[in-house]
């Protein structure tokens, strides 16, 4: 892939942190016409298959023959089991909690590319990289996240949730360049997507689906701009720049997860959310500040 510019890479992040922030109260809402593994599966499905459009012109550049494995892996860290494990461990957690818990993810992608991939680690990255996992733990706990019954299991999940998608960055951040990276999302996605919608078809029911204009937008606009191009400008900032330094800004999207809730769907701002907005901003200043 081709390095991007500092002003290509702030308008990336921007893009990403915003999307994949309003993401959650989007996917809250279309819980509710749909059930959560049909949902899961739609969603990825739909992504993938809109992107067979950029991808068929690019055959040339599949060698499914020879990558098949890479495309078969990266579908079941990244999509599968991410997803999956979320879906199931929101029965058992409060979702403030779970999404505080899955965002240990970019503390783990800094130490995985720092232990596997020799990228350079300091004393203020590891500052950071805990200040923003602290930063998002405070903001959930403010919003409510803490309340309610504290299961194990839920806690397992998510934590499963979390290292899914940390050996999923790595995983791609270390094959990825084998395999044309259209191919490798789009591939990701259908595999993924049709394995949870056949599991949601077999546990859950079509019929229980209501397809209200609103909420077809809404699915429409999270396949489009979450699942498929959401993944895409992912693994392209992966690539062209440290790990642990563009992982530190994705502590930011359940704070446009929950500023969106306080917009929109008159949810408190609270003090803990202006507590875990100065530990994030602070994360990010650490990690990405010359030692």
């Amino acid at each position: 892939m081709q390095k991007l510019s500092r002003n290509q890479t702030i308008f990336l992040i921007l893009f990403l942190v915003i999307v994949w922030g309003v993401n959650w109260p989007l996917s809250k809402y279309a819980l509710s016409f749909m059930p959560p593994v049909l949902f899961s599966g739609i969603r990825t499905l739909l992504g993938g298959v809109l992107l067979l459009v950029i991808a068929i012109p690019r055959y040339k550049r599949l060698h499914f023959r020879e990558t098949w494995m890479i495309y078969v892996v990266s579908a079941i860290v990244n999509v599968i089991l991410y997803y999956g494990l979320q879906t199931i461990g929101l029965k058992y957690l409060p979702a403030g909690l779970f999404s505080a818990i899955v965002f240990l993810q970019p503390v783990l992608v800094g130490l995985f590319f720092w232990l596997w991939l020799g990228e350079s680690m300091n004393g203020l990255k590891i500052t950071g990289l805990v200040l923003g996992f602290s930063g998002v733990g405070v903001i959930c706990s403010g919003a409510g996240g803490l309340s309610g019954h504290i299961s194990v299991a839920g806690i397992l999940l998510a934590l499963g949730s979390s290292l899914s998608w940390a050996l999923g960055t790595i995983y791609v951040k270390k094959k990825g360049p084998s395999v044309d990276p259209i191919w490798l999302v789009t591939l990701q996605l259908i595999i993924g997507g049709l394995f949870m919608t056949l599991l949601g078809s077999k546990v859950e029911s079509w019929s229980d689906v209501v397809w209200t204009p609103a909420f077809m937008v809404t699915l429409l606009f999270i396949s489009v701009f979450v699942i498929a191009i959401g993944w895409l400008v992912f693994y392209k900032l992966m690539d062209s720049g440290e790990a642990s330094k563009v992982a530190s800004f994705t502590f930011l999207i359940p704070l446009v997860a929950i500023l969106t809730g306080t917009l929109f769907l008159n949810e408190p701002f609270t003090a803990s959310l202006l507590l875990g907005l100065v530990l994030i901003l602070l994360s990010i200043y650490f990690v990405n500040r010359k030692a």
